[in-house]
């Protein structure tokens, strides 16, 4: 096991580099992939921090890190600018003096020539490293990463660019880092038209407990309910999350569309599957963001017929009636929906309704919801609440 042994569960870590995080230039996607791959190993992951390209802060957060955590990960820093200061800020907290690798700068200069490039003096600092420091090969950039092992902890440091430290964790890292004790599992349950209030007052005899956990917590799709479990294996987690999620659906009911990795889109695409319906939207509203949601997910062609964006201008936008039988003599689908709005006057903040109508081209489902959301979200909610509403309707016809 590369991270060492411990009489406790083991603790991690995780420091992302770079002032261009903190500066808004970039979004930090490795702490999500990192948090989720520690916690397929049953690692838990206690901290994370981002810290700008100064070697002080950098130290200060590296000793932070090596006081409290086992496992301490490292993200960016390790290019050859002035301003890739991850090394350093390691041989620093380990009193260790850096040097250069002579079979790494060979490797660099290789790289280089094969591709017809000058090598610059200073991509040499890629090929240092302290001599406590095992290199992790880095086939898919210049920046090799660093593992360090002292006693019972471990520094890992990769490097920045998501494309790199996925492949290097996942071929050089993930196979030998577990602590080989316990895994960490869950299981998300995925609710709408609903409140995040609402919900954790339903489940508030479900939240208390300590292992499974469950959590509720407000995304743009929904709300979500998450229950985790830690346990010896795969099926001891999955037993223990099983009488939690059978409870939690009893109280819940009609608010779940689905789980884990499902979106609305694709919930709806498997409905329309199943009952073998074929769907058009007509927009104004949501400006096509409906059929570019739906269009998504693989095969729509099968049952997606084709849709209407209007401007509000071009049609009442309380008749959506009107829309939806536009929709349906055009593109003749089994069903056809359509999204509108009206401002809701004197409303601050700024609100819309949204007017939903569902018809059959073939049958006498007609179906008109109304609903309520802020202005600047009606495209996206007003997708969110149309499918919610076919699905509903759909359900209902069936059953």
């Amino acid at each position: 096991m590369g991270a060492g042994s411990t009489d406790h569960d083991m603790r991690a870590e995780i420091i992302c580099v770079g002032s261009e995080l903190l500066l808004g230039d970039i979004a930090d996607r490795n702490t999500q992939y990192l948090a989720r791959r520690l916690s397929r190993l049953g690692i838990d992951l206690h901290y994370s921090t981002s810290v700008g390209d100064n070697l002080g802060r950098l130290l200060e957060c590296l000793r932070r890190a090596f006081d409290r955590s086992d496992i301490i990960l490292t993200t960016g820093g390790l290019g050859p600018t002035e301003d890739d200061l991850t090394r350093e800020a390691i041989a620093m907290l380990l009193g260790e003096t850096l040097f250069i690798d002579e079979g790494l700068a060979t490797q660099l200069r290789v790289f280089f020539e094969l591709r017809g490039m000058e090598m610059t003096p200073n991509n040499l600092k890629q090929a240092s490293r302290i001599p406590s420091a095992r290199v992790i090969p880095n086939t898919h950039g210049t920046a090799p990463g660093w593992w360090v092992i002292r006693q019972a902890q471990s520094i890992i440091a990769m490097p920045g660019p998501p494309g790199e430290l996925h492949h290097m964790w996942e071929t050089e890292i993930e196979p030998e880092l577990t602590d080989g004790d316990s895994v960490i599992r869950s299981r998300t349950l995925k609710l709408f038209n609903t409140s995040e209030s609402r919900v954790d007052q339903i489940l508030r005899p479900l939240t208390a407990g300590q292992n499974p956990t469950v959590a509720v917590y407000a995304k743009q799709d929904g709300i979500y309910v998450r229950i985790t479990a830690k346990a010896s294996d795969d099926d001891a987690a999955r037993q223990a999350i099983q009488p939690i999620e059978l409870e939690a659906r009893r109280r819940l009911g009609e608010f779940i569309w689905g789980t884990d990795d499902d979106t609305q889109a694709s919930v709806t695409a498997d409905l329309l599957l199943t009952l073998g319906r074929t769907i058009a939207v007509g927009e104004t509203a949501t400006a096509g963001t409906l059929a570019t949601m739906l269009t998504s997910v693989p095969k729509s062609e099968q049952w997606f017929r084709g849709g209407l964006v209007l401007p509000a201008s071009e049609l009442c936008p309380r008749d959506a009636r009107a829309l939806a039988h536009q929709v349906a003599e055009h593109f003749r689908p089994d069903v056809a929906i359509a999204v509108c709005a009206n401002m809701v006057e004197d409303s601050s903040p700024a609100m819309d309704e949204i007017i939903i109508t569902i018809i059959e081209s073939f049958g006498d489902l007609d179906v008109t919801a109304v609903h309520r959301a802020r202005r600047h979200r009606v495209r996206l909610m007003g997708s969110y609440y149309a499918m919610h509403e076919l699905r509903r309707a759909l359900a209902q016809r069936e059953g």
